[in-house]
């Protein structure tokens, strides 16, 4: 046997692979997402864990997120909510590889009261994994946000991921920046620049205005002389503002919220509520990840 097992949570933009034997020995956070494989996920995967082959095929291996999109490498399952960790476990997709057992886990999916259809990959990992991590969590009503391309705003009840709503602010953000006349098109260059217009955006966001107050990005350059960095940084408070006003309604009032992910933006939405009156916990998303594919360390 070769004593180490592989675990990774596969997202859109980016690959994360662990190999564990009592403990995480080595990581790879470099690899590609799956929207750039175009089907070659099964390729990618091996050429990933090459190094780890020398050593013998893996015990097992599981993967969350993408991997089981319909585009991915499996496609598994959605459960549907309300879900614990126990159904969530059982919907998982099992096969061999080369020898080795792999069970990709499913999805979530929901539908809110207004009819929406929403399914989420990858974060209910989280979830599970910040539950198992902190028996608070797993009693009582808590709102846990995970901050990405799509957010997931995530409403859990005594352990059970009830209901989500997916915010694609993070992809406008991209569209916004790099395809618009609005966004200057460059990377941050003054962060200090930077974070003023990120907070004049979420000072304009109060009232819940987006489409009043986008094109200022552009108009503002124009007539005030502010900066690019100053651009960028309004839009992404402007946007992630507005997100915070608009889900605090759909899900209901809280003065809590459990932070999950990077901690760069995870420290922007910290940031943004905190204006609304909202307090903020925040937690490693890989740590989280691991805890939810049966980890108890990092």
């Amino acid at each position: 046997m070769s004593g180490y097992s592989v675990v990774g949570d596969w997202g859109t933009s980016r690959l994360r692979l662990f190999r564990v034997e009592k403990a995480v020995l080595a990581a790879r956070r470099d690899g590609p997402g799956i929207g750039a494989l175009g089907g070659a996920a099964e390729a990618a995967f091996a050429d990933a864990i090459a190094p780890w082959l020398a050593d013998g095929p893996p015990e097992s291996i599981t993967l969350c997120g993408m991997a089981g999109a319909r585009d991915g490498w499996v496609e598994a399952p959605y459960a549907d909510c309300p879900a614990d960790a126990a159904l969530w476990r059982q919907a998982a997709m099992r096969f061999d590889w080369r020898g080795a057992p792999v069970a990709i886990m499913a999805g979530l999916a929901c539908e809110g009261a207004d009819g929406i259809a929403d399914v989420m990959r990858g974060e209910e990992t989280q979830i599970f994994g910040a539950i198992a991590r902190d028996a608070a969590l797993g009693a009582g009503r808590h709102m846990i946000v995970l901050p990405g391309t799509h957010n997931k705003w995530s409403l859990v009840e005594d352990g059970r991921i009830a209901a989500f709503r997916t915010m694609p602010t993070g992809e406008l953000f991209a569209l916004l920046r790099d395809r618009s006349t609005l966004g200057p098109k460059v990377d941050v260059a003054n962060p200090i620049e930077e974070a003023a217009g990120f907070a004049e955006g979420l000072d304009r966001a109060r009232d819940g205005k987006l489409l009043q107050s986008l094109f200022a990005a552009r108009a503002m350059r124009l007539r005030q002389g502010r900066s690019p960095d100053w651009a960028l940084g309004y839009l992404s408070g402007l946007l992630i503002g507005c997100e915070v006003a608009e889900m605090r309604g759909m899900l209901g009032a809280t003065d809590s919220v459990t932070l999950i992910g990077d901690a760069r933006l995870s420290a922007r939405y910290a940031q943004a509520l905190d204006r609304q009156g909202v307090t903020t916990h925040m937690l490693d998303g890989d740590a989280c990840a691991l805890a939810g594919l049966g980890l108890t360390e990092i």
